[in-house]
């Protein structure tokens, strides 16, 4: 069973993964894009401001998200490609690059497959929470990302759990309740 939680940053994502990991005793692939941030010693504002670093920090989120995934054959991931391509669109020019990558198609097969679960948790401001490492919390971009998001889910026709309760007891009742029909 591969699980995934898409949806821009600040939206919750980060712990819904924790649960289900913890929950269903499931590997969990942390946040790729955390990971290259923190082997790069980057910060973010270097990245709104250089392109070139954008672009190369885009192309190793992306070749790490699909790493990570080939390492294992059941796992709740804190995003996917389909988030990567978002971020790309938005702040960089390698988008074209990311979609004719030869990877992309069979990853996208594998995300329709009816043992992948996206949950696409959309932002709201009463849970939007800074995480201390992504860029500050501007709700004009969360809403820009998240509609790329959805864009990308309506447009090669994956199937997604749109999770839009602000409650985090609701959430997880949500989530196990979908993962349930798959027991």
């Amino acid at each position: 069973m591969k699980i995934y939680f898409s949806g821009a940053h600040g939206s919750g994502k980060s712990t819904l993964s924790r649960y289900v990991a913890n929950r269903y005793n499931i590997f969990m692939i942390s946040e790729t894009a955390r990971m290259v941030l923190s082997e790069q010693e980057l910060q973010i504002d270097t990245l709104r401001e250089d392109l070139e670093i954008a672009n190369n920090y885009q192309k190793q989120v992306f070749d790490r998200q699909l790493l990570e995934e080939s390492k294992y054959s059941d796992f709740v991931s804190d995003r996917s490609i389909i988030d990567i391509l978002a971020y790309s669109a938005q702040h960089t020019q390698i988008l074209p690059e990311l979609m004719a990558s030869p990877e992309l198609r069979p990853y996208l097969d594998n995300l329709k497959k009816s043992d992948s679960f996206i949950f696409f948790v959309k932002p709201s401001k009463a849970t939007l929470k800074p995480d201390g490492v992504r860029e500050s919390i501007n709700w004009d971009g969360v809403v820009a990302i998240d509609a790329q998001i959805k864009l990308l889910l309506k447009m090669w026709e994956i199937r997604y759990f749109q999770i839009n309760m602000d409650n985090m007891q609701e959430r997880i009742q949500f989530v196990d309740s979908v993962l349930s029909l798959h027991h």
